[in-house]
């Protein structure tokens, strides 16, 4: 849709001389500015244009939001709130972001290593990357051999990766598509798809999904790096996290803050504070159980499968002493045909800017040496790119054959990941 802006008489605007003509699509970023100013993207650079009246920014503005309602709802709009969506994809337009991820070392070192080292799977081979961010895997595919790359990006991060194409002399091998996979066209079909689709939990932001929707454009017999992810789980026992999530609750325990009785809103405050998972690192000595696997095969599985996942647990303590909760990390592994790499978030393994997650039980369970802790973890999608999440829990005696103890957590894990120093 072509918009152009008139030097016009107030009797006659549309008779007038047109000094501003952009393009613009329904992925046009703009905001208003003020009351008679609106900054808008276009390509490389942003414009703010200045109104002389009233009238004229109110066309202009009406222009823009006929080109928005013309937008077809692709999946990705039909799953995601737009402030969620606007929010995030902000987020990872930041070089700052890019920079966070590409210093993960064991991130890129093991994309490079499972790319390179799998050259044959790369090589004269038409590759998509999904969510490039700065490009770096689009990089790596080159590098191993790839005949093109499609390098797909719906934050602003996508003329950056441009920048990178040309000055590297690659725009003959990588095309870069500002967009999301949900909506863009690809001239050709794919033999590899690549991503680094995974947020905290693995589950977080959504981002397999949009991986999986990428398939519609991979071959038959095409390949998916990652392949399938392990997430694990397992209890744990933690005092002091414990208690310090409680001390910050009782500051709302007050009855005589500057003279305001804030005692009622107590509860309300362990509710959230409980609601909310912790992302962090930890030692291995306080887990409880040996862990718990769920497996999500990206080669088979569909885009309705993540909407609602079930993992039923079933753990045989080691020792005795109060549940905490329930941590969680993940593996994915790259199945090449020379080799199989794997990256993992593990406690035990170099720490990621994935760390792990922790899902605090506002009452702890006892268990003795022996008994059995069993129950499920369910996830269930909503629109903030995240996830809502229950966990049922009960310990059993298997000498009396009766629960003797149980609880059920809901806590809702941040659409948006936040830059954490490990404590």
């Amino acid at each position: 849709m072509s918009i152009c802006m008139f030097r016009s008489t107030p009797d006659c605007f549309a008779d007038g001389v047109c000094v501003f003509k952009c393009l613009v699509n329904r992925d046009t970023e703009y905001c208003h500015v003020g009351k008679q100013s609106v900054l808008i993207t276009l390509g490389y650079n942003s414009v703010l244009l200045q109104f002389k009246s009233q009238a004229e920014y109110n066309t202009f503005s009406n222009a823009l939001k006929r080109c928005r309602r013309q937008k077809k709802n692709s999946v990705f709009s039909q799953r995601t709130d737009e402030a969620s969506a606007a929010q995030y994809f902000q987020f990872y337009g930041c070089l700052s972001q890019q920079q966070n991820m590409m210093q993960d070392f064991v991130r890129t070192a093991t994309y490079h290593r499972a790319i390179l080292q799998n050259y044959i799977d790369f090589t004269d081979k038409v590759v998509l990357d999904v969510g490039c961010g700065s490009g770096i895997l689009s990089f790596f595919a080159v590098q191993a051999g790839a005949r093109k790359v499609y390098a797909v990006e719906a934050s602003s991060m996508a003329k950056y990766a441009e920048l990178l194409v040309k000055s590297n002399n690659l725009s003959d091998k990588i095309t870069v598509l500002s967009g999301k996979v949900e909506e863009i066209s690809l001239p050709e079909s794919v033999d590899v798809v690549i991503s680094e689709p995974m947020g905290y939990m693995l589950f977080n932001e959504r981002m397999l999904e949009s991986y999986l929707h990428s398939k519609k454009w991979l071959k038959s017999n095409g390949m998916m790096f990652p392949t399938y992810s392990d997430i694990h789980l397992a209890p744990f026992s933690d005092e002091q996290l414990y208690m310090e999530h409680y001390s910050r609750a009782n500051f709302w325990y007050q009855e005589c803050f500057y003279g305001v009785d804030l005692s009622s809103l107590r509860n309300a405050a362990v509710d959230e504070y409980f609601r909310q998972p912790i992302v962090d690192t930890f030692d291995v000595r306080i887990l409880m159980a040996q862990t718990v696997k769920y497996t999500v095969n990206f080669v088979e599985a569909v885009e309705e499968d993540l909407h609602r996942v079930e993992i039923p647990f079933v753990f045989q303590m080691m020792q005795s002493g109060l549940i905490h909760g329930l941590a969680f990390w993940f593996d994915v592994a790259f199945v090449g045909s020379l080799v199989t790499v794997w990256l993992s978030t593990a406690p035990t393994e170099p720490l990621t800017h994935w760390y792990q997650v922790r899902c605090l039980l506002q009452t702890p369970l006892f268990a003795k040496e022996g008994e059995t802790l069993s129950g499920k973890v369910l996830l269930v999608a909503n629109k903030r790119q995240s996830y809502d999440i229950q966990i049922v829990a009960m310990v059993l005696n298997w000498d009396m054959q009766i629960t003797v103890r149980g609880g059920t957590l809901y806590q809702h894990i941040q659409p948006i990941p936040l830059l954490l120093t490990a404590s």
